[in-house]
């Protein structure tokens, strides 16, 4: 990218909704509320041709340090201090407000280039706040509508005159997303030859989510992760709305981490901007390869702790539980073995679930639960040979064959693995309606064991093989 900018103003001017223009997609959560941008969001923009990073930030507001509004607004400050250049944006509509005086200042103090900007200019009612916006004395304002996309023209030739030609248009090699969405062409596993066991890949980059009930410490441990305040913490509940995601290495490898909004109980769950911010999360979850939920050791397993399990096991991600807060358990050995016991007992959908304590204020189990991760990652990502699986058919079925139902053997012909992520595979069975669910369980728990994939989700389908002579003609002598 060629240089960074920061979208800057008090809340409810429209900084997230410029933000979702020049990205292109909707990003960051919009409502009329104030204030719903909490954490700084950074990602890729585009104006035509001219590419830039951008920052979405919380919006400026007078608050003592110690409060969250106060935290919020030292957020912004940091993001100010790494874009290259800001974006001031007042509300055309209201016009000009003792705060925008005010923060016009603390820019200004920056040192750094400021493009003046009057929001929702659309209308006559814009008028009179567009004009008002020369006494800010950074010069002529760009009428812009974010809303409707007006004035991003004009937008253009300010940030080129800003940062300068060479800067705006720099001389550089395509860029490679290496977090790119999409599957590759030959489908999800990349058309890898099912007879092939392909080696793990241990510096692919990888997506985590993390997740859990509110106020369990998820932006601390991240913060705690990455070494650094990226993301706004305090000890009220529910301060992450957005799902914000933190680029990271961790032993030669590049990870992209997740936060997301504290999930509620559904029949909690009130109001848009809150069903808003669980529709990004999990949107999250969906996206992500490895996620961890976070307990809190203090009161871990509870329900809602349950139903967000199931629901990323269900998803088919890589689950890995992070029991924050160790810090404050006193009898910790017997405390983890009852967790593990619970996990055993509470989660039978997949063995092996991986429990790890770690303290996101102190650091403590962080580098247990970076190696679990990677190994719940490997097994999530394991293929088996079709040849190595009909071996072990075989032997399942020597072990402990079908049952017969009304006095008819159930005969498991064929085993394939259709796909990897999670592990994913086809029986051909001979009458798979009458297959009773305990077999298959018992098929399931016994490929774990044969083939070490423990602490991740197994989707096993049974299809019934086709009769190569249904449709021949009857031949009569």
């Amino acid at each position: 990218m060629s240089f960074t900018l920061a979208i800057i103003g008090r809340p409810n001017v429209g900084k997230s909704t410029l933000f979702n223009r020049l990205v292109g997609k909707k990003l960051a959560l919009v409502d009329d509320t104030p204030g719903v941008t909490r954490d700084r969001r950074h990602a890729d923009a585009s104006i035509g041709d001219l590419k830039f990073k951008v920052i979405d930030t919380a919006g400026l507001e007078e608050a003592d340090e110690d409060t969250l509004k106060g935290r919020m607004r030292s957020q912004t400050e940091k993001a100010i201090e790494e874009a290259d250049l800001s974006l001031f944006l007042i509300d055309a509509r209201t016009g000009l407000l003792p705060d925008d005086t005010t923060f016009s200042r603390l820019l200004r103090k920056s040192g750094k280039p400021v493009i003046l900007v009057a929001n929702k200019a659309e209308g006559k009612k814009a008028q009179s706040g567009f004009y008002e916006a020369f006494k800010l004395g950074f010069g002529e304002p760009i009428g812009l509508s974010a809303e409707h996309g007006l004035g991003m023209g004009d937008l253009f030739d300010a940030l080129v005159e800003a940062v300068g030609e060479e800067v705006a248009f720099p001389q550089t090699s395509a860029e490679i997303d290496e977090f790119d969405d999409e599957t590759d062409a030959n489908g999800p596993d990349g058309g890898i030859n099912e007879d092939e066991e392909p080696a793990y890949d241990a510096f692919k980059p990888m997506r985590i989510a993390v997740v859990g009930r509110p106020n369990a410490g998820k932006s601390t441990l991240i913060n705690q992760l990455i070494g650094d305040d990226r993301l706004l913490t305090g000890p009220e509940a529910g301060i992450t709305r957005d799902s914000i995601s933190v680029d990271w290495q961790w032993q030669g490898r590049t990870i992209r981490l997740h936060d997301t909004a504290g999930m509620r109980k559904k029949a909690r769950v009130q109001g848009k901007l809150e069903k808003l911010s669980i529709s990004d999360g999990l949107r999250a979850i969906q996206f992500a390869e490895v996620v961890i939920i976070v307990f809190d050791a203090t009161i871990p397993f509870e329900k809602q702790d349950l139903q967000i399990s199931d629901l990323i096991i269900r998803e088919g991600r890589a689950p890995v539980i992070a029991i924050n807060k160790w810090d404050l358990i006193e009898d910790r050995q017997r405390i983890l073995g009852e967790l593990h016991e619970k996990a055993e007992r509470l989660l039978p959908q997949v063995k092996g679930l991986k429990v790890i304590p770690v303290s996101g204020a102190t650091g403590e189990g962080i580098p247990k639960l970076m190696n679990a991760v990677l190994e719940v990652h490997k097994a999530w990502n394991r293929r088996i040979s079709t040849a190595r699986l009909n071996q072990w058919l075989d032997d399942a079925q020597y072990h402990h064959p079908a049952p017969a139902v009304g006095g008819r053997r159930i005969r498991l012909k064929f085993i394939t693995q259709v796909k990897s992520r999670p592990p994913t595979f086809m029986v051909s069975c001979s009458r798979p309606d009458s297959l009773p669910a305990s077999y298959t369980r018992y098929m399931t728990n016994y490929l774990r064991e044969q083939f070490d994939l423990y602490s991740t989700p197994i989707r096993m389908f049974m299809r019934k093989g086709s009769n190569p002579y249904e449709n021949r003609k009857k031949r009569y002598n």
